[in-house]
């Protein structure tokens, strides 16, 4: 039996010169923040063609990070969901094991990049925002390792309900800023964070830590996270002689479900399941803007969202 390769990096889904994939994406920011935005994308191509960047962010995701991250077969969850599937039929259960790096997340390999393309910049102030705070230990992380100060802004509802991740930026050295405007979570930390961007462009450099915010943004994110579906596809083919039949992720910002997904894209016998919070269902209290949202424009972009009829 013939393995399939592992092909290079596919850009057949690359974003049109005005930062859209197909009707999405874009950059809806304020005048001040578009020329460090086309900044961006400029230093970021720069970056792409340079075999010396691809080189440092290997070299940290292998002896920083500790990637590869293992690919492990759940054997005993594998025999649970089999008991209800015909005799010699049901699924192999494999889990990338993300949890496993530095920090605990997939958050670190985005962060890692974000840094190096900071520095390369020329900034000298790092600014992030985060929910349950593991992209803000994340952020604070890379900031420690390379000796530049951060401010990490995160809903007063989410400082409340995740100390000890609040107790690890702040060990880390990071300014952690509560934001109680709003619902005082994500959404509103975020806020916060284009806020205190716009008014320090000459020298902050904004991490954002999901597939969101304009142009190049979700693009930087989708890269950098790839290395889990490109380990994840090698691996497979590598255990089992054959790519899976099916990718599961959980899906609240993106980035990891992005990372895994982006390089099985081009092999149409891959299925992609994302899995949303549903909460009480559909029709009332749910977080699933994939599966019950609809287009809207937030943070710079055009994305799915819940909204109500005035957006």
């Amino acid at each position: 039996m013939n393995k399939p390769e592992t092909p290079p990096n596919s850009f057949r889904n690359m974003p049109d010169d005005r930062g859209h994939f197909g009707e999405f994406g874009g950059r809806y920011v304020a005048e001040t923040l578009m020329p460090l935005i086309l900044d961006l994308e400029k230093h970021y191509r720069a970056a792409q063609a340079d075999p010396a960047f691809e080189e440092e962010f290997n070299d940290l995701l292998q002896n920083y990070v500790g990637r590869p991250s293992p690919l492990y077969y759940a054997e005993s969850l594998t025999e649970e969901v089999r008991k209800d599937a015909p005799e010699g039929k049901g699924a192999q259960i494999w889990f990338k094991r993300d949890e496993l790096n530095h920090t605990g997340a997939h958050k670190i390999n985005n962060c890692v990049g974000q840094i190096l393309l900071a520095m390369r910049m020329g900034k000298t102030r790092i600014i992030a925002e985060t929910g349950a705070g593991q992209h803000g230990v994340a952020t604070a992380t890379v900031c420690a390792r390379f000796g530049l100060p951060c401010t990490i802004f995160m809903g007063a509802t989410d400082v409340a309900r995740q100390k000890p991740n609040l107790f690890r930026m702040k060990l880390l050295g990071a300014e952690v800023v509560s934001v109680t405007s709003g619902a005082a979570t994500l959404k509103d930390a975020m806020n916060e964070a284009l806020r205190d961007w716009v008014a320090n462009v000459h020298d902050t450099f904004y991490i954002i830590g999901t597939a969101a915010g304009p142009h190049p943004y979700p693009e930087l994110v989708r890269d950098f996270q790839s290395v889990i579906g490109k380990e994840a596809r090698a691996q497979m083919l590598e255990r089992t002689g054959r790519l899976p039949d099916m990718l599961v992720a959980a899906i609240g910002g993106g980035s990891n479900a992005i990372g895994l997904f982006h390089p099985f894209l081009d092999d149409p016998d891959v299925k992609m399941l994302g899995i949303e919070a549903a909460g009480h269902g559909l029709d009332k209290k749910h977080a699933a803007s994939l599966a019950g949202g609809g287009p809207g424009i937030l943070h710079g972009n055009k994305t799915y969202l819940l909204q109500d009829e005035d957006g």
